[in-house]
């Protein structure tokens, strides 16, 4: 879903004129413009951990109820880790909802799912690496962080790497080449003040045009210090696109408060996790905890039931097993439909 308030984060002052002439065209009408909103497929993925932190897996559709706004939802897919999504069908049992590999020359029934395609197998990974000045001492370092988590991600795996400093870099397209994305990331070049937010607006921005699952990872030492944008701004726009952030900040998490809670709340918010890893070997480890996350989470699918809320709209992810009872879920809160 792509939400149009994007827009207003960089064209506030046209999007005011445009405004108030449609008002005015409206009152010499006597008609009063009417805005709509719609909610397309929402693409939902969230963990699950017992009381101990320890990943719970191999739950079913049957095992989650998914609420909007105190709505139950019908859920249209589900998968579970990097696997494909499976259509749920009427009588709760699962078909795949991509056509798989055929062997030996047989053709696989498949049952089609509207707005589900091959995209959703695997996840589209987009890093974000703060090339700025304040990256300078462990560049390198971090360059071999990132290449290390590249090479191991799923092989389902589509990956991205955007450098930032000021301006943006997209260093490599999203692609399921490692040699090409490690490719791009080499060719990163130290740059001067740290544009975070900006960044990350554009980063999400491409990623919300991508069907499936995507995350967002940022690598950064933290301070920004050239921003156009909101760091609560930006956030609004993952959690409505339904993109987790995970942020891997190489700064003292105690000498710069601020940047430290933005995080946190960016990475909550969104379903994703915040990282503070000031050495090479807390970069790495932090990598590998955001790929096991990755490996072990659960998306679904679905349309929204009919909803008049045209404003933020609650998510609730229920466990309805007496076990679940002490389960958490670690997912975004709810999402706002765009407008029209």
């Amino acid at each position: 879903m792509r939400v149009l308030k994007m827009g207003v984060l960089f064209g506030g002052l046209a999007a005011a004129g445009v405004w108030l002439f449609a008002q005015d065209a409206a009152t010499s009408a006597s008609k009063t413009p009417v805005f709509k909103s719609r909610v397309d497929l929402v693409v939902l993925s969230f963990t699950v951990t017992d009381n101990k932190g320890k990943y719970v897996n191999g739950l079913k559709p049957a095992d989650f109820r998914i609420m909007e706004d105190g709505i139950k939802e019908k859920l249209a897919t589900f998968s579970e880790g990097n696997r494909p999504a499976m259509q749920i069908l009427d009588d709760g049992t699962l078909k795949p909802s991509v056509p798989p590999e055929p062997t030996d020359g047989e053709r696989v029934a498949t049952v089609p799912v509207p707005g589900i395609s091959g995209d959703f197998v695997g996840t589209n990974v987009f890093v974000l690496f703060d090339t700025s000045n304040f990256m300078y001492h462990g560049f390198v370092y971090a360059e071999d962080a990132i290449a290390d988590f590249v090479r191991g991600l799923d092989k389902s795996d589509s990956v991205a790497v955007y450098t930032f400093s000021r301006n943006l870099s997209r260093a490599a397209s999203l692609t399921n080449d490692r040699n090409d994305a490690i490719f791009g990331l080499r060719k990163s070049v130290a740059g001067d003040d740290t544009a975070l937010y900006n960044g990350l607006l554009l980063t999400l921005r491409d990623a919300a045009k991508v069907p499936g699952r995507k995350v967002v990872i940022v690598f950064s030492n933290g301070p920004d210090n050239a921003s156009m944008v909101a760091p609560d701004d930006v956030r609004a726009v993952a959690e409505d696109e339904g993109i987790p952030i995970y942020v891997i900040s190489t700064n003292d998490v105690n000498k710069d408060p601020i940047s430290s809670n933005v995080f946190k709340r960016i990475a909550t918010r969104t379903g994703g996790k915040a990282y503070w890893a000031k050495t090479w070997q807390k970069q790495v480890e932090a990598f590998e905890a955001i790929r096991e996350d990755l490996g072990n989470s659960y998306t679904v699918t679905y349309y929204p039931a009919p909803n008049p809320n045209e404003g933020f709209r609650k998510i609730d992810i229920q466990i309805v097993s007496d076990t679940g009872k002490h389960y958490r879920v670690r997912s975004r809160p709810g999402y706002r439909p765009r407008s029209y």
